[in-house]
């Protein structure tokens, strides 16, 4: 299997959906139902590129939701920072209307926050597939990162379904993800 092939045809794919506004609000749906049992309070997400699902709407209301429970919860929601000598990534607290400045990749990141260490993390997935394996960019920033987070924090992919690869084979160093989201629902665990 050619992976930067198979990666430049699902990009393509994703960013050529017809119906993609309408299968992201269907993810934000999916999302938020999911999150409303999770114990977290700290979670990592991503900033949207190259047509991926945004997750930072969906967050940002678990947010809000936190400040109206009974015994009101203070909750966190943090994006990458790249270290570009390691090839891993940190975390740094993001809200609506933050700081932001670009990586050395071009996207956007939080300037000048606080480190955060999210129990809960949300990665995007280019592709995925069966045991949930996912298929990334191929830089290995996810994998590297959380080999070394201590505690690991469950991680969750999230995708559309036109990402789904029946006949995906992971590498030695690929970690498999605690679930995956997509449209439809709950992909991993089945």
């Amino acid at each position: 299997m050619d992976k930067a092939a198979l990666r430049r045809a699902l990009i393509e794919q994703r960013l050529n959906l017809p119906n993609r506004l309408q299968r992201a609000d269907q993810l934000q749906r999916v999302m938020r139902i999911w999150l409303v049992d999770r114990p977290d309070t700290v979670i990592g997400a991503y900033w949207p590129i190259k047509g991926e699902f945004d997750p930072l709407p969906a967050l940002h209301r678990w947010k809000e939701d936190g400040e109206l429970l009974d015994q009101p919860q203070l909750r966190r929601i943090g994006l990458p920072v790249v270290d570009k000598a390691h090839k891993t990534l940190s975390f740094h607290a993001w809200y609506p209307g933050c700081p932001m400045e670009e990586d050395a990749y071009g996207i956007p990141k939080p300037k000048d926050t606080e480190p955060i260490h999210p129990t809960l993390l949300f990665v995007p997935c280019v592709g995925y597939g069966p045991g949930g394996y996912r298929l990334g960019y191929g830089g290995g920033f996810y994998d590297r990162t959380l080999a070394t987070l201590r505690p690991r924090p469950a991680t969750v992919g999230l995708g559309f379904t036109q990402g789904y690869l029946d006949d995906f084979e992971p590498e030695a160093h690929d970690m498999p993800l605690d679930a995956i989201l997509n449209d439809n629902g709950v992909v991993w665990p089945v």
